[in-house]
């Protein structure tokens, strides 16, 4: 995959994610694609998927075989390739390097800043929980704190070096409330 078109699609994550505005359920416009919901990942975080096809990135919590998180890279980011029969795929350079690598910075016991390479200036947070003492990825979107669950990038035409990314949606639980919370930004 192309280092520009990655940059583009993670771009199109900051500036929406970053900027949201409330917005309503919108269900018009939906993937042509069935997406697979992944199963089976028990130290899964959160995953991303986006058209043109249904292979999804995985963030995984990285831990040892105690079951201690990693410090210096408590998340472990990677593909299922459900195109090829859910075969599991590091990232390569490119991608790891400009596109969906995590840096992580640590900020107390159990507590971390991260953020994608491509897109450093949109945190999300890695925090133990004290309700249920598992680990879940925060992010702030209008005014709410979500467990972030999917992040899914509506992309519809465009070339291979300039997609037309329609938009970008957010689904996970709000934190206070356990409501249900889908987020639907337009790019």
């Amino acid at each position: 995959m192309n280092s520009k078109f990655i940059w583009l699609i993670l771009m199109a994550i900051h500036v929406t994610v970053g900027t949201a505005l409330a917005q309503t359920a919108d269900n018009s416009n939906p993937s042509p694609l069935k997406f697979p919901v992944p199963k089976g990942i028990s130290n899964q975080l959160f995953y991303l998927q986006r058209d043109p096809n249904i292979n999804t990135i995985i963030c995984e919590l990285n831990v040892d075989a105690a079951g201690n998180v990693n410090r210096k890279e408590p998340v472990h980011v990677y593909w299922l390739r459900y195109s090829e029969d859910g075969k599991k795929a590091e990232l390569n350079y490119i991608q790891r390097k400009f596109a969906y690598g995590v840096q992580t910075r640590e900020l107390g016991k159990d507590y971390y800043e991260l953020k994608f390479v491509s897109r450093k200036e949109q945190p999300l947070y890695l925090q133990r929980s004290a309700e249920d003492n598992k680990f879940h990825v925060y992010i702030n979107v209008n005014k709410k704190k979500i467990i972030l669950e999917r992040i899914f990038l509506r992309i519809q035409g465009g070339s291979f070096w300039l997609p037309d990314v329609k938009y970008v949606e957010l689904k996970g639980v709000d934190a206070n409330t356990k409501a249900a919370v889908i987020e639907r930004i337009k790019v």
